[in-house]
């Protein structure tokens, strides 16, 4: 079985290449359509598994790091190709992307874990340092980088001077090079997860309170050992991380382009059923993000809630980090306008998704009702998306 599965997750990445290829920049039949989306799924799925297999090399928190990044250096790639062409309708792009990635990974992908973790395990339990500060970056930069560009008023509308869009883009490289440093040198231990045990309630006695006692409570910053099936499953050899990371890199390029290669359709069906462009945007950045929810989710059912938080923000903060200095270059180039300020509706939704994280991670635990609330706003968001 395992023999299989090694040779359809290498397969996969390959054949959905080579039908990016042939489908590249051409106009794709309802039929033609159904193919390239069972090869993006399949895609999508090779993606978590070989990311999953450079985790086990390289170890918490790298591992979640690798996919975040790829993902978004890709996404990044597919951002600027599409502002290219100068079109006005693409002058919101940027902003709308990382916007949806930022509501879909800190309220979609962390409800989900949330939820998923607490149900199987009671109480899910993370790192509020490192969680903290991760959040505490997103928190930042989005606000600097889409709230902002709303209040100026150097330039008219909600976009930023071009001294202004300078200092976005280098404060956002630099908090994101210093989370990463903070993630994989001075810190490390504030991204593992807590001790076992931790937070979870002990067992009441017949009559007794259910209370936990100060036991129930150890330090948070001592690192947990990895549950009992990966204790004892031998790290894959350095061929095997390599050869999984190239075909990462080739999964992820086809999980984008066959995106992109159906989004003309999904324009077509919002078009047709007489939605806002913009939920064109929101799909698409779910389907980019795939990799990233399937492999989170699969986490927090394994009791690796850390694991899943550091997908999910690492996520939402290579997704600010990387993109505004992308678009900030390029506009140097492009002809069209660079709009970054969210409007009202979107301004309110991100100063609730910042309260509601903050009471969030602060305890270093959350229950089931903390994820209803996630998805409660995931919900609002994808609501509002459709009928503004």
């Amino acid at each position: 079985m395992i023999v299989e599965i090694r040779r359809w997750t290498t397969f996969m990445p390959v054949l959905a290449a080579v039908l990016l290829a042939l489908t590249w920049g051409r106009s794709l039949p309802t039929a033609l359509v159904a193919l390239v989306a069972v090869f993006l799924a399949g895609a999508v799925l090779a993606a978590v598994h070989h990311a999953e297999v450079i985790a086990h090399r390289v170890g918490e928190p790298f591992g979640s790091l690798v996919l975040a990044v790829a993902v978004t250096v890709i996404e990044v790639a597919l951002i600027v190709t599409l502002m290219a062409d100068g079109s006005a309708k693409n002058a919101t792009l940027a902003r709308d992307t990382v916007f949806a990635a930022v509501m879909i990974t800190c309220n979609g992908i962390v409800g989900v874990c949330i939820l998923v973790g607490a149900l199987r395990h009671r109480v899910a339990v993370f790192n509020p340092e490192g969680t903290g500060a991760a959040f505490g970056a997103i928190a930042t930069l989005a606000v600097l980088s889409l709230v902002l560009p709303t209040f100026t008023t150097s330039k008219p509308g909600p976009q930023f001077s071009s001294t202004q869009l300078v200092f976005a883009a280098t404060a956002s490289l630099i908090v994101y090079g210093l989370f990463v440093a903070t993630l994989t040198v001075r810190h490390r231990e504030y991204f593992l997860a807590p001790a076992p045990g931790a937070a979870r309630p002990v067992a009441a006695p017949a009559g007794g309170s259910s209370y936990p006692t100060p036991d129930a409570y150890p330090d948070p910053a001592t690192p947990r050992p990895a549950p009992a099936e990966d204790a004892h499953a031998a790290p894959p050899s350095a061929r095997e991380a390599w050869l999984s990371l190239a075909l990462l890199g080739v999964a992820l390029i086809a999980v984008v382009g066959l995106a992109k290669g159906v989004s003309p359709t999904i324009e077509r069906t919002v078009a047709d059923a007489g939605l806002p462009a913009s939920v064109v945007g929101v799909v698409i950045a779910m389907l980019v993000l795939l990799p990233e929810t399937i492999a989170a989710v699969r986490c927090a059912a394994r009791d690796r809630m850390q694991t899943s938080l550091n997908l999910a923000h690492g996520s939402a903060l290579a997704s600010i980090g990387l993109t505004i200095p992308a678009v900030a270059v390029a506009s140097t180039w492009l002809s069209g306008p660079l709009v970054l300020g969210l409007d009202p509706t979107h301004m309110v939704l991100l100063a609730l998704s910042i309260a509601v994280g903050t009471l969030t991670v602060m305890p270093g635990r959350a229950t089931p009702l903390q994820g209803g609330v996630h998805l409660t706003v995931m919900a609002a968001y994808l609501v509002l998306a459709v009928s503004p």
